[in-house]
């Protein structure tokens, strides 16, 4: 089962932060936020990302090129050009395939770019500025179980997002970003079985939580897993403050792999 991060689109509301790096490159402690998010799937035994870039993705691609070398202390012998690393990761499962899919593609275009690198029944789908304790092994049986297309994480987070409107489980509606909010809404962390790709196109302006997402709805072909725990995005400058604070501290929620 394949991951896919979105890691492609523009970062516009986090001041300076994302002027040179993408926003998924925005750091918790001295990690990318897309390390994060990578390591929760890596816990549960989930090692094979297929990360969709966009904006400033060449950034992406030199972080993982040079992903030893960047999270390793070494010794270099100059004169006969070897290497030994200290090893202080534990990423050598990961399988990390970084996919250009266009500077302005919105999200089901990015997706749907992707479709021959994936699994060819179940594949998982996540954005790359979220974090959560949310439990991957149980939101996987959640949705082998229900034998519907698509699984998405509601959760409970201000009201600045789009809400999802469902009853007894089965998602109903999708709201664009209501001025209030007092329901579930999209957390990511989503699970798909291969039918989805059929909704989507590899077009630059096929989005994702419009017409796909509604269409899915229309044919009660949506579930949503509610995730009562912690989640939390990084959106505005405040969260990189907030999310950096809980990591210092001691107290990060996601950091479910210790």
């Amino acid at each position: 089962m394949k991951v896919i991060i979105l890691a492609g689109g523009w970062g516009t509301r986090l001041g300076n932060r994302d002027q040179n790096i993408p926003k998924p490159m925005v750091k918790i402690g001295n990690k990318p936020i897309l390390w994060h998010i990578m390591k929760i799937y890596s816990y549960y035994g989930y090692d094979d990302f297929v990360i969709c870039l966009g904006v400033k993705g060449d950034i992406i691609k030199d972080y993982f090129y040079h992903y030893k070398i960047r999270n390793n202390d070494f010794t270099i012998d100059l004169s006969k050009k070897n290497i030994e690393f200290y090893n202080k990761d534990d990423e050598t499962n990961w399988k990390v395939t970084l996919i250009d899919t266009g500077l302005n593609t919105l999200k089901g275009g990015r997706i749907k770019q992707v479709e021959k690198y994936l699994d060819p029944d179940i594949n998982m789908l996540t954005y790359g500025d979220g974090v959560s304790d949310i439990d991957i092994r149980n939101l996987v049986e959640f949705h082998k179980f229900h034998n519907k297309i698509l699984t998405i994480t509601g959760v409970h987070p201000p009201s600045r997002f789009g809400e999802l409107i469902e009853r007894n489980g089965l998602i109903e509606s999708f709201k664009e970003k209501p001025q209030t909010s007092v329901g579930l809404i999209n957390g990511g962390f989503m699970v798909f079985n291969n039918e989805f790709l059929d909704y989507l196109t590899p077009d630059e302006d096929c989005d994702l939580e419009k017409d796909p997402f509604n269409k899915l709805a229309e044919k009660g072909e949506i579930m949503v897993y509610k995730h009562i725990g912690n989640w939390e995005c990084m959106d505005h400058e405040r969260d990189v403050v907030h999310l950096n604070k809980l990591w210092y501290n001691k107290n990060a929620f996601w950091k479910v792999w210790e």
